[in-house]
């Protein structure tokens, strides 16, 4: 019988879901995942929490879900952030190397990231997460790791995660409300990358962008680090809304004429084709006719403006039609029938839906894309933390924020 300390449990708190998946640690190294649960998330907009009470009740519905499933109890999980509120700015740090024989070793990348975050750090917002995208060391640049190389001058360029303040404690409330443990808190697009791209498509340069209903996340890598992060505040959900306004029709029938019917482009969808909205709500009356074409350029307008909006983040950092390994689309909104061939139009790139790259999971809910952020919180878990200690490895977000927001994460705990 497994215990819960071979556990790692993902928690992905999205607008429209909350998502929980929970995986075994085999005695080879191997993720055995073994439960898997959702639960319509209220109290959650755009990634933020709204309302406690009701986010709490989500929460704890879906953790008891996945506990029936398992028979086994979740004390702790690892927990995912995103929402509008997040920023991401890229910053510098400069500092000199300490040791006498002028080798670089981990302090040293340590207290150029920390200067990094000094130097940009926003009033009312939390650290997530520094990202180093490359180190200059002297006059050797585009350095991807220096440790061990010899120097006076280091350079690291990052990408600085940070969260809303009022937003974090209210996330950890929320899960500690719960009667569970928080082992890290991960920008959640990045744990996404995780279940979805190979280290191949890393090197090569990749865009993985995950739609969601409210928003949508973007990670850019590029010989193997990351390059670029952002979130959208436009999701799946903004369809819905279209769809409701311009059939004129409930948001529930929306949702339900949205799943069965639209799609990304409908050029081969006959002007004369229509669909009684009866046949989804009682509420509308017989012969509540509505042409399959208007549904389909209503879904494929708003797709298209998220992917244009993608693109436009690509512009800024240059990468627009220069991804070799193209972009990988995940989460709900990207089941949109056609919007794969949508997206080729658009970035002029290879496009692909962003399955699990590990294919030998035997809960068939995990090959849905609405699964791979709770699935990517698992990966990242077990590269990341330490086995069995119930805290983080020297790798891990939180002990990269610094020993003064260590001690507020732990002040959140409850005593015991």
């Amino acid at each position: 019988m497994a215990s819960s300390k071979d556990m790692i449990t993902g928690l992905d708190i999205g607008s429209s879901a909350v998502r929980i998946v929970m995986a075994q640690r085999l005695p080879d190294g191997r993720l055995k995942v073994i439960g898997a649960a959702e639960t319509p998330a209220e109290g959650i907009s755009r990634g933020s929490i709204t309302s406690i009470e009701d986010a709490v009740s989500s929460i704890s519905e879906t953790i008891e879900k996945c506990e029936r499933m398992t028979g086994l109890h979740i004390d702790r999980m690892v927990v995912g952030m995103s929402g509008t509120h997040i920023k991401t700015v890229n910053s510098k740090g400069v500092v000199a190397v300490a040791r006498a024989n002028e080798q670089v070793d981990e302090s040293d990348l340590e207290r150029a990231r920390e200067v990094a975050e000094r130097m940009i750090m926003l009033p009312n917002y939390e650290l997530l997460d520094i990202l180093p995208i490359t180190y200059n060391l002297d006059d050797q640049k585009n350095i991807k790791d220096p440790l061990g190389m010899s120097g006076v001058r280091l350079e690291v360029e990052t990408q600085v995660v940070m969260a809303l303040s009022s937003q974090l404690k209210s996330l950890t409330k929320c899960i500690y409300r719960t009667g569970v443990d928080i082992e890290d808190i991960v920008f959640s697009i990045l744990a996404t990358a995780e279940a979805v791209l190979t280290q191949k498509q890393k090197d090569l340069g990749v865009a993985v962008v995950n739609i969601g209903a409210a928003t949508t996340s973007i990670a850019v890598f590029e010989e193997g680090s990351i390059l670029y992060t952002a979130v959208l505040p436009i999701g799946s959900g903004h369809i819905t809304n279209d769809l409701a306004i311009g059939l004129k029709t409930s948001i529930e029938t929306a949702e339900a004429v949205k799943l069965d019917q639209a799609q990304a482009l409908g050029e081969d969808i006959s002007k004369r084709d229509e669909i009684d909205l009866n046949k989804y709500s009682e509420e509308e009356k017989k012969g509540s006719y509505v042409y399959k074409k208007d549904i389909a350029d209503i879904a494929g307008a708003r797709m298209d403006e998220i992917f244009q909006l993608v693109n436009d983040e690509l512009k800024k950092i240059e990468r627009d039609g220069k991804l070799p390994a193209g972009v990988i689309l995940t989460g709900g909104g990207a089941k949109l029938p056609l919007a794969v061939d949508l997206a080729k139009e658009i970035f002029q790139l290879p496009v692909f839906l962003g399955l699990p790259v590990e294919s030998n999971f035997p809960i068939d809910k995990l090959n849905d894309l609405e699964y791979t952020t709770a699935l990517g919180l698992v990966i990242w878990a077990d590269k990341n933390l330490d086995a069995g200690n119930g805290w983080m490895s020297n790798f891990s977000v939180v002990n990269r924020l610094g020993d003064k927001t260590k001690k507020w994460f732990r002040s959140l705990w409850p005593s015991t």
